[in-house]
């Protein structure tokens, strides 16, 4: 006769068990969308009652626009870290393009275009969005700004610049459920082109940089774009 000793249940403190449901909704963001991330998806997901989840996001609204903050945020911390130890602003400014432009982050484009959408109905989450938008501005602007004081870059005005060169890669994110094997290489390389130009690189400057050699356990370096 076989026995079986039951297992003990670990208790998680809140603040675990938060951030546990916040990922799993990120998740399921990211792979099939905000409209699919509900109290009740996201406890199935955990195997947990749906009053759990109520217990730390009373409202669904609420969570998605979590789950949307950690996905975004966890995206430009891997195309485009605040703390840049291991390379040159203009090499962080090529990896950054070399990762954008990868298939690995059409899924953070496709969310992207469904919370922009969404945000027209949902007031927190047209928030997060906001927030979004303005850490990436942030974020692009300071590695611009760390350039030109190193002579890297010339620009009288980092944050249009940064501005700039984001709404085009939001305006090429925005075909990432579109076939684009197609698409002419000169329209691949526009995000580059605008940066290249805005920064008074000559072309194919930032396509032309060696990889950053990160240490073992950091995000992978980009391999060098070919030059157009």
């Amino acid at each position: 006769m076989s026995s079986s000793v039951p297992r003990k249940r670990v208790r998680k403190t809140p603040e675990a068990r938060r951030a546990e449901i916040v990922e799993t909704a990120a998740r399921v963001a990211l792979t099939e969308g905000l409209e699919c991330v509900t109290l009740r998806r996201i406890a199935e997901e955990l195997a947990v009652r749906p009053g759990l989840i109520s217990h730390y996001f009373p409202s669904a609204d609420d969570l998605v626009g979590e789950a949307f903050s950690v996905a975004a945020t966890g995206e430009l911390d891997a195309l485009l870290p605040a703390d840049r130890p291991h390379g040159t602003p203009a090499q962080y400014l090529a990896r950054y393009f070399a990762l954008s432009a990868g298939e690995a982050y059409d899924d953070i484009s496709r969310l992207w275009i469904n919370a922009r959408h969404l945000s027209r109905y949902r007031p927190v989450l047209r928030d997060r969005v906001a927030e979004q938008e303005l850490a990436s501005d942030d974020r692009l602007e300071a590695v611009i700004r760390d350039g030109v004081a190193r002579g890297e870059f010339r620009t009288d005005d980092p944050r249009a610049t940064a501005i700039q060169i984001l709404v085009v890669l939001d305006g090429l994110g925005a075909h990432a459920n579109s076939d684009r094997t197609d698409r002419p290489e000169v329209v691949t390389r526009l995000a580059v082109t605008t940066a290249e130009r805005e920064l008074g690189l000559r072309y194919g400057a930032l396509t032309e940089l060696p990889a950053i050699a990160e240490p073992p356990g950091t995000a992978e370096a980009a391999e060098p774009v070919e030059p157009a």
